[in-house]
């Protein structure tokens, strides 16, 4: 294998997608691999790093990265690659200091990597490295006018090559003619296609529904000019005919010199997701109670077609407007706006009365149960609420009240 294609695997963004890469993999890798926060607090340590510095894993967590182990010299410019990362922007080939547990200075060759969090969030840095203290000078052994990879470079390629082919989730790379040249075990079981068959084919032309065609060149294109994509929703068609959905995020691959030489997508297939969201919305439309729903920030993202005949708003009049301030009646607004608050804090409510005013401009009352809505991680994104219009039995309960206390006739209860 050339040193170009070692490289090429090196540079692929595996840890920084929206799947976590079997740990065990990570930890036994031959390669130093360490990671850190947003603030630079030590979360990945691997077993090669524990070697070669002499920490161990329960030594290093949670401790500044720079500050505890980068020689004085080096903190700045080591920030400053890591804060690229965390902007996105990889670094290939980064050489740097590190002090070991007996004080020692020791020279590491790394490649820094975005870690991402299931949204596609940057949330930190990942480094994957290589000890060059004893190999500055002789990385590489020049033999027949040509250059062969040390025993150690040809370990550390083995490890890159089967992270990229056992990890449990489907990565496929092309190159800059959009021609495939990557596809791991899990892009095999999904599709259905082996690598033998994909490989030197065009991704879009052959693998593409018509209608997303263009859209996946697109995000291709982008990559081949340095600017990656995440969670970018496109179809697969399958050895048997089948339309997948794939959740990918697109990275650009460099080679070793910082040249632009392809695109790595890591997807993850959310068919089922996608199909289970499809009955939930055709269920919530269809029920017989109206339903609304606002995001975080209280703009409608829920209408169903109950509150539409209840209302009058159709769902296109209502959606990413704010429920509290255009269709709840001043002297409600701040507590329908405490009982959102609350549902957006993981707090629920149940019967919860409360007026909204109608597209003709009457008013109706409304009991409510707000739910807390969350994404499939658990993160909270919003509130649903459940209600029944309650305006006639209030009316009816109003004439009894009052009737009772008209009446020519004592009563009392």
């Amino acid at each position: 294998m050339s040193r170009r294609r070692a490289r090429s695997l090196m540079d692929v963004t595996l840890f920084g997608s929206t799947l976590e890469p079997r740990s065990s993999l990570i930890d036994c890798a031959n390669a130093p691999i360490f990671g850190v926060d947003t603030g630079g607090r030590v979360n990945v340590w691997n077993q090669g790093a524990a070697k070669i510095v002499g920490y161990s894993p329960a030594e290093v967590m949670g401790k500044h990265f720079f500050k505890e182990f980068i020689c004085e010299g080096n903190q700045s410019s080591v920030g400053m690659v890591f804060d690229r990362a965390l902007q996105g922007e990889e670094t290939s080939n980064y050489k740097l200091s590190v002090v070991t547990k007996e004080g020692t200075r020791i020279e590491i060759l790394l490649n820094t990597t975005p870690q991402r969090n299931p949204d596609g969030e940057i949330v930190g840095v990942l480094g994957i490295g290589h000890d060059i203290t004893e190999h500055i000078c002789s990385t590489f052994t020049h033999f027949s006018g040509g250059m062969r990879f040390s025993s150690e470079l040809i370990a550390l390629e083995k490890d890159y090559t089967r992270l990229i082919d056992t990890v449990n989730a489907p990565i496929i790379g092309v190159d800059t003619e959009g021609q495939l040249n990557i596809w791991n075990q899990c892009a095999t079981h999904l599709v259905g296609y082996s690598t033998e068959q994909v490989m030197g084919q065009n991704l879009v032309q052959e693998f593409i529904t018509d209608d997303f065609k263009a859209a996946v060149q697109t995000v291709l294109d982008k990559a081949l000019h340095g600017e990656e994509t995440s969670n970018f929703e496109f179809p697969l068609i399958t050895l048997e005919g089948v339309r997948l959905d794939v959740l990918l995020n697109a990275t650009t691959r460099r080679d070793e010199c910082g040249n632009i030489i392809g695109v790595v997508g890591i997807g993850q297939d959310i068919t089922g997701r996608l199909a289970q969201e499809r009955e939930y919305t055709r269920l919530i439309d269809t029920a017989n109670a109206p339903i609304f729903g606002v995001d975080t920030l209280g703009r409608v993202n829920v209408w169903n077609q109950c509150a539409t005949r209840l209302v009058g708003y159709s769902g296109e009049d209502v959606m990413g407007r704010s429920l509290v301030q255009e269709f709840i009646t001043d002297d409600y607004k701040t507590a329908v706006q405490v009982v959102l608050d609350r549902a957006l804090q993981g707090s629920e409510t149940e019967n919860f009365e409360f007026p909204l005013i109608t597209k003709s401009g009457a008013r109706i009352e409304v009991l409510l149960n707000a739910t807390t809505r969350r994404d499939e991680q658990g993160n909270i994104i919003g509130v649903v609420g459940i209600g029944q219009d309650i305006t006639a039995r209030l009316a009816q309960e109003k004439e009894y009240t009052k009737l009772i206390d008209t009446a020519n006739a004592p009563i009392f209860g």
